[in-house]
């Protein structure tokens, strides 16, 4: 249900320093949820920064958790129809997306309002599932795409 056997291109879990750059973004007294399983580390990384996390190998399309936001790095080959859930949800989010994502027409549809970007200055590394390669840096620069945060800028640049 992870969508690991979808398509190997979305295997990608991201690595303890890419969550741990937006801890401060992180409110502390939420219900966490963490759809995209991967290799399930993201449960063990939120745990040790104190979170309370939901982070189950379930579908996200069929899920019935009680949380108050979803913090994940989603597969990019599902990232439309992911969006377009959360969006009829309505649920506090923050996202890992690819940098073209915001010029795509129908996330600007979709998120017009309430859509706030943290860019990291250094980009995140993430793990391929079935690749023991750590540190992976993507060719393109990924943001952290965020939906009633509430954050104090709409547009975070991390040093």
């Amino acid at each position: 249900m992870s969508f690991t056997l979808d398509k190997d291109s979305d295997n990608y879990a991201t690595d303890k320093h890419g969550w741990e750059i937006i801890k401060d973004f992180i409110p502390n007294n939420k219900k966490i949820y963490a759809p995209f399983y991967c290799d399930g580390k993201q449960k063990e990384y939120f745990s040790e920064m104190g979170y309370d996390i939901i982070h189950e190998d379930t579908d996200f399309f069929t899920n019935t958790f009680d949380y108050d936001i979803i913090i994940d790095n989603p597969p990019f080959g599902k990232f439309k129809d992911i969006c377009i859930k959360l969006k009829e949800d309505d649920k506090p989010f923050i996202l890992i997306g690819f940098s073209k994502v915001l010029l795509m027409k129908w996330f600007q549809r979709l998120f017009k309002d309430h859509l706030q970007v943290i860019i990291p200055f250094n980009r995140p590394t993430f793990t391929h599932l079935t690749n023991p390669k750590k540190g992976y840096t993507p060719p393109f620069g990924v943001q952290y795409y965020c939906y009633k945060m509430n954050l104090e800028k709409d547009l975070v640049f991390l040093d």
